[in-house]
């Protein structure tokens, strides 16, 4: 195969996201380590290792039957950027070691790449020179760097705005939670109410004891088959303040999808109403303004409705920010497929070995929390809404 045009293509990776909380990711699937380099985080958060392992925990795999039967420990390990349990000011390195990387499992694909996966325009556009094993860096295991760094942010926004995320799984297949229609409630009380042990007291991660069990039971089903299933996560971030993100490209929608689109599988981002929104008039659309008191009696805008969610002209305005992102099904599947050989070019037959997920969302909850907190605090930073050097 000729490959003499790739090198006319710029092969360089964009490995960071941030204007002022910049995230770095680096490590390959199967290489022997990956990580995170967090730069711009304020000096003086109290920071250590068992702050960012909880939501590691709940990404790694090997957890249950419905997920890859990898065995990762993922240790979260620091190392710089921090003195004496607080945050320097200087960047954040975190590095968390591959141990149970079975490579030999993808020989067969160097040159017949996986329909529905990155192997075939990761060849072409690197020249075969990429790290092909377990997709590399297109792999999933990269969402590990995104969860300790996005760990961080989820700290710095707590304990400076008291900023909150809560994802879960809304739908995997056919099968589907239901939670607020277009709208209704402003508030989003069903995203407020959920707790850790009700998401991820479940191999689902369904906060619906009986809607997880349907949803195990499918993923169960179409692993049986070899085959595999997508789904929808919702997200939820309460406490927000007015006035986070620009209009037209500096927009908070913009950011947040760059985000969830670096995931891989994501394949549709929604906010509010969404498309919903897009059958229903604008009367009922529109969320119509009044003023609200707290217990001091100070006053503030509000919206009875959330079908923005959250976000007007690309700026946060004091509201629920309410995301659905959807997954498609893992292009991994044990069963026998048609592509292609390249280095023949002629046409052949797959079936992909090794370890892999039936189904991706029950993993993911964690790592969207943790890409929405990672945005969210990049544009605190931006506004001035956190300063660069925490009060003691």
């Amino acid at each position: 195969m000729n490959y003499k045009h790739v090198y006319e293509i710029a092969c360089v990776s964009r490995n960071s996201m941030g204007q002022r909380l910049v995230l770095t990711s680096f490590g390959e699937s199967h290489g022997s380590t990956v990580g995170a380099v967090l730069d711009g985080c304020p000096a003086g958060l109290e920071l250590a290792e068992d702050d960012i392992q909880p939501m590691l925990d709940w990404r790694k795999p090997g957890q249950s039957a419905v997920t890859t039967q990898r065995k990762e420990d993922d240790r979260a390990k620091i190392v710089s950027g921090t003195y004496r349990g607080r945050t320097t000011g200087a960047p954040i390195t975190i590095t968390i070691t591959n141990s149970d990387q079975r490579s030999e499992d993808y020989e067969g694909m160097q040159s017949k790449p996986r329909p529905g996966h990155s192997d075939y325009t990761a060849m072409i556009k690197y020249g075969r020179f990429n790290d092909y094993r377990g997709g590399g860096r297109f792999s999933g295991r990269l969402t590990a760097a995104n969860v300790v760094g996005g760990a961080i942010a989820r700290k710095l926004i707590k304990e400076s705005l008291n900023i909150e995320t809560c994802s879960y799984v809304q739908q995997i297949g056919r099968i589907k939670m239901e939670v607020q229609a277009v709208g209704a409630a402003a508030h989003d009380g069903p995203g407020r109410r959920y707790d850790q042990s009700q998401i991820y007291g479940n191999e689902a991660r369904c906060p619906d004891p009986e809607v997880a069990e349907s949803m195990r039971s499918s993923i169960l089903d179409a692993k049986r088959k070899g085959d595999s299933l997508g789904g929808v996560i919702r997200s939820v971030t309460t406490g927000v303040p007015t006035g986070l993100g620009e209009p037209i490209f500096g927009s908070l929608e913009s950011d947040l999808s760059a985000a969830m689109f670096s995931i891989p599988s994501v394949k549709g981002v929604e906010f509010g109403s969404g498309f919903a929104g897009s059958g229903i008039l604008g009367s009922e659309n529109n969320d119509a303004f009044y003023v609200t008191e707290d217990d001091s009696g100070a006053k503030s805008v509000a919206t009875h409705t959330n079908n923005a969610g959250g976000i007007l002209g690309g700026i946060s305005n004091s509201m629920p920010i309410t995301m659905r992102v959807a997954f498609k099904p893992a292009s991994s599947i044990p069963r026998e497929q048609a592509t292609v050989n390249v280095d023949t070019m002629s046409s052949d037959t797959l079936r992909v070995g090794g370890r892999h997920d039936p189904c991706v969302v029950p993993r993911a909850p964690p790592v969207v929390d943790s890409l929405v907190s990672l945005v969210i605090a990049d544009h605190a930073l931006v506004s001035g809404h956190i300063k660069p050097v925490l009060e003691r």
